[in-house]
């Protein structure tokens, strides 16, 4: 194993090591009693080494952000490659994350759901993921219309509405304490309910 391997596996590790300890801590303690010293000490490593992995505490729970908010409009664009309306595109993206019990949908243990829930931070956070979310939509349809046109901008809110409502209700059936399986059943019918409203996009000019 290379020296720039074994560098990277120990940079992994350390990163997991703190996410471990800061996880425990906040579902433990709630996020916002729970201090970057605190995390450090747990994790035994210094402050600093916390921040440099995590600039923000926020992202010490919401570390797949990154995907959360270009997914979708990674699915839109594959979707206009293949010649599928961005409504199918983006429905058959989210039943496979609810068929694979996906967390950045929102399948999560219980406490872990509660804790995020209780935290005017992270719910902070999260509506503003939610709204960079649906500007990478926006941006992933533009490509079909002319520049400033307002038809990208108005599916991306339906899109994304949809999808904000599906976190909510996802969440929900989380914290009511049913099994994810029988989650992922109720919640895969009412996501086909949820897209099947949706109106068939509009043609773009020619």
């Amino acid at each position: 194993m290379s020296a720039q391997t074994l560098r990277e596996q120990k940079k992994q590790q350390t990163r997991q090591a703190i996410s471990d300890a800061a996880t425990r801590l906040f579902v433990e303690r709630g996020f916002d009693r729970v201090t970057i010293a605190e995390i450090a000490t747990a994790a035994g490593v210094a402050k600093m080494t916390v921040t440099n992995y995590y600039p923000r505490k926020e992202d010490l729970v919401l570390d797949l952000s990154e995907e959360f908010v270009a997914g979708a409009a990674r699915a839109v664009a594959a979707g206009r490659e293949a010649g599928v309306p961005a409504v199918e595109a983006l429905a058959e993206d989210y039943l496979a994350a609810v068929e694979r019990r996906d967390p950045v949908i929102g399948f999560a243990p219980e406490p872990f759901a509660r804790m995020l829930t209780e935290s005017p931070v992270l719910l902070a956070r999260l509506r503003e993921f939610h709204e960079q979310r649906e500007a990478a939509l926006a941006a992933a349809l533009a490509v079909d219309w002319p520049p400033g046109d307002i038809t990208p901008l108005a599916q991306a809110a339906q899109l994304g509405g949809a999808l904000r409502v599906l976190f909510g209700r996802l969440v929900e059936r989380v914290l009511s304490g049913e099994g994810l399986d029988a989650i992922a059943v109720a919640h895969e019918a009412e996501a086909r309910r949820v897209f099947a409203l949706l109106p068939p996009p509009p043609e773009p000019p020619r």
